[in-house]
């Protein structure tokens, strides 16, 4: 029986589209009902589609019942990206939340689209510029909810920073942080922009643009007890996109470091009496295939966390 869920919009260079199939492919049980891909060729000036649909059968259990997932591949140019709704429309499972996402650019086909569909989904590190990218989401967010994997890829850090200051003894410190210190993918800006600019949403700093100069990024947020020193730095040994480190450093003299490393996060603790701990937080990194199954799936739901991190993200980069 046919899936009825999500429809995942996705335009892609068709030169392309194979590497789009494979990272789709390893969504798991978060694929989307029907995914129509819109395969774009240079000077193509007619459409072109097929339709296929997969059933995940068991062949011990053949007689029992199984989803089918839709995929439809339609094939067009350039010319037609502006008005892509009138061809998307049609293909859509109607009553449905309808997610665009444009891993290769082509923003002329996400804005004819945005009428039709509830969601965007992107990634913030796709392009060279932070601030460009920061502020495209921005926009984007006026007219659609958006789900960014580069602040889906920053998960697994601030649940551990949260989780930290959890207990009630020590959520004083946080309105004493002095320092922040984050190391990222060289591709990576964007996402230690939104970590940053998620802890100043959540913890109420005033955000100041910071100072670019060879790799690093430096300046200042303002608390009401005292300023915070920042610092984003990039790290070229860094292999998959994504944070490489996190530091967080309190006035009264506690220190935590988490660091990526194997099976997770390595988390570094220092307290100011001089006891210090380390441990790994296990089963912390979901691969790229995992966060793109995560993105899929938040956008049946809704984080207020993001916004707000974002504005205070594009203050910090402009």
């Amino acid at each position: 029986m046919p899936a009825r869920v999500l429809n995942l919009v996705v335009i892609v260079d068709a030169q392309w589209s194979g590497e789009i199939a494979n990272r789709l492919g390893q969504v798991g049980r978060y694929h989307p009902s029907r995914t129509i891909v819109c395969a774009v060729e240079p000077g193509r000036t007619t459409l072109d589609a097929w339709v296929k649909l997969v059933a995940d059968v068991d062949e011990d259990q053949p007689e029992d019942l199984a989803l089918s997932f839709e995929n439809v591949i339609v094939h067009c140019g350039e010319r037609h990206l502006a008005n892509l709704d009138t061809v998307i429309d049609p293909l859509v499972v109607t009553d449905l939340a309808t997610v665009v996402w444009a891993p290769h650019g082509h923003t002329e086909a996400v804005d004819a689209l945005l009428d039709l569909a509830q969601v965007v989904l992107l990634d913030s590190v796709d392009g060279p510029e932070v601030d460009k990218e920061l502020d495209r989401a921005c926009t984007l967010s006026r007219e659609a909810y958006i789900v960014d994997l580069a602040w889906l890829r920053s998960t697994p850090w601030r649940e551990r920073i949260a989780a930290t200051f959890d207990p009630d003894k020590l959520r004083p410190e946080l309105r004493h942080i002095s320092r922040v210190t984050v190391r990222h993918h060289p591709e990576s800006g964007a996402a230690a922009m939104l970590f940053i600019g998620w802890l100043a949403s959540r913890l109420d700093w005033d955000a100041t643009k910071l100072h670019h100069r060879e790799g690093v990024a430096t300046g200042k947020a303002h608390s009401r007890r005292q300023d915070v020193e920042l610092r984003l730095e990039r790290d070229e040994h860094q292999s998959v996109r994504g944070l490489a480190s996190v530091e967080l450093e309190t006035a009264g003299g506690r220190w935590l470091r988490l660091d990526r490393g194997p099976g997770g996060l390595r988390a570094h603790y220092k307290h100011s009496r001089g006891t210090e701990r380390e441990w790994t937080v296990l089963g912390a990194s979901r691969g790229e295939a995992g966060i793109l199954g995560e993105g899929i799936r938040q956008a049946l739901l809704r984080d207020p966390t993001y916004s707000p991190a974002l504005e205070k993200a594009r203050e910090f980069a402009t």
